[in-house]
């Protein structure tokens, strides 16, 4: 009798430790979809946050013929001519990349967004940051530091990085179905630019000449790593000029 009620608890602890590792085998089956799904939340927020600041501010210049946060855009303005006056000569490696030049927050912004990077092609749109921090390009999308603001302008090259795909997200995953001709639009506190693809290439990281300013042109250039899940062994390119006969509202 006491070898039966043994053996029944057995069985009970058996079939309990069994429930529990289904549960924990569902659970790490979940994850990376829950991971997805709570960085696809936190990036629409951030991008209809920043799109609703972004439609104030551009109702305001154009109703009260002024220029909003234009303190702001100067110090954008004057950092983009002075990189190109010094061939940006502080574009040395990551460390450069990453570290950001503006707080946004001193010029009355509520974080650090600056705008929202949207490719079409492949129904993409997720936040814009200045310098590649790890939070930043966990966030979304990032301006490399000592590469020209997105504000237009000749004589700009905007190098922007995002993931190769991370932790369940796409970020610029897809990237290689970008096409010559195909639209980029990154839209600012002022204005929405929309570029168009001009030439893809496949460069060493080492490569920094690849990535500067060329000079007569307005750009924006997207980066990524290359091959997928490669570990960064080369760099993917998507070369982007501004798009002909735009013009910007900004005097």
């Amino acid at each position: 009798m006491r070898h039966s009620k043994w053996e029944e608890r057995l069985r009970r602890f058996l079939f309990l430790l069994l429930v529990i590792l289904a549960f924990a085998s569902v659970a790490i089956a979940l994850r990376p979809l829950i991971f997805r799904a709570e960085k696809t939340r936190e990036i629409q927020r951030e991008t209809r946050q920043f799109y609703e600041t972004a439609e104030q501010t551009q109702e305001q210049l154009v109703e009260q013929k002024e220029i909003p946060y234009e303190r702001l855009l100067t110090a954008f303005r004057r950092h983009n001519e002075w990189l190109y006056d010094v061939k940006q000569g502080n574009l040395t490696g990551p460390e450069a990349y990453a570290e950001s030049l503006f707080d946004l927050t001193d010029y009355g912004l509520p974080d650090q967004t600056f705008g929202v990077i949207n490719i079409p092609k492949l129904e993409l749109e997720m936040p814009l940051f200045l310098g590649a921090s790890e939070e930043h390009m966990s966030a979304g999308a990032a301006v490399l530091s000592q590469t020209s603001v997105p504000v237009g302008g000749e004589n700009t090259n905007a190098v922007i990085a995002g993931h190769r795909g991370y932790g369940g997200y796409d970020y610029f995953r897809y990237i290689d179905g970008l096409e010559v001709g195909d639209e980029i639009h990154i839209t600012n506190l002022w204005e929405t630019l929309t570029y168009k693809v001009s030439e893809i290439r496949i460069i060493d990281p080492s490569d920094i000449d690849a990535i500067l300013i060329q000079p007569g042109r307005e750009m924006v250039t997207l980066m990524t790593c290359h091959p997928y899940a490669s570990g960064g062994k080369y760099r993917y390119l998507v070369y982007c000029d501004r798009a002909d006969g735009q013009n910007t509202t900004i005097q």
